[in-house]
């Protein structure tokens, strides 16, 4: 069986007043989740200050069996017990495998797209993107004196196209060619 890694998104919708002590959370799970069986990655997108409270948390692991044994664990539930007072909303995630999330159906009945039709739609959405990205991304680079390391070039040029793709560009591409990519 080949191996397909398998993604998380957790959304955490905190209560106002509550960052300090869900910081101080995330800093209790994170050693505990990395230390489970397939971890690789972990990202937090945290909200603007003063303006959203709105926590994002990406975990990858390398199949979905580890994801779910993390999701489900006994110390993953007893976490989440203890950060629920803080919470506005519950324990909000969506799991996928691969790229999947990109191309999340909004409804139980569909499937997520086949893999050629998800190749070609983020291939059509990432190469205007690396065209032209250096060419707005450098010269703001050099108005703040960053420019000159084609590795933090590459760093910020990537970050911004990761971005744009996972929160602005697909999920409006996608509605907009839902009835190709879903039949």
């Amino acid at each position: 069986m080949k191996k397909q890694g398998a993604s998380v998104v957790i959304n955490h919708q905190i209560l106002e007043g509550k960052q300090e002590d869900y910081e101080a959370w995330l800093n209790e799970i994170g050693p505990i989740c990395r230390n489970y069986k397939g971890q690789i990655d972990w990202q937090i997108i945290r909200p603007i200050a003063n303006l959203t409270f709105t926590y994002t948390v990406i975990l990858r692991f390398d199949t979905i069996e580890n994801l779910k044994n993390w999701m489900d664990s006994e110390d993953r539930k007893k976490l989440i017990a203890k950060v629920r007072p803080m919470l506005v909303k519950g324990d909000d995630f969506e799991i996928n495998s691969g790229l999947d999330f990109l191309f999340a159906p909004k409804d139980e009945t569909s499937n997520a797209p086949v893999k050629w039709k998800q190749f070609l739609v983020t291939w059509s959405a990432i190469y205007p993107l690396v065209l032209f990205m250096p060419f707005l991304v450098l010269p703001l680079l050099k108005i703040f004196k960053i420019v000159g390391n084609t590795y933090i070039d590459s760093l910020f040029i990537t970050g911004i196209i990761v971005f744009l793709m996972v929160y602005l560009i697909m999920p409006h591409y996608t509605k907009l060619i839902k009835n190709w990519l879903y039949n």
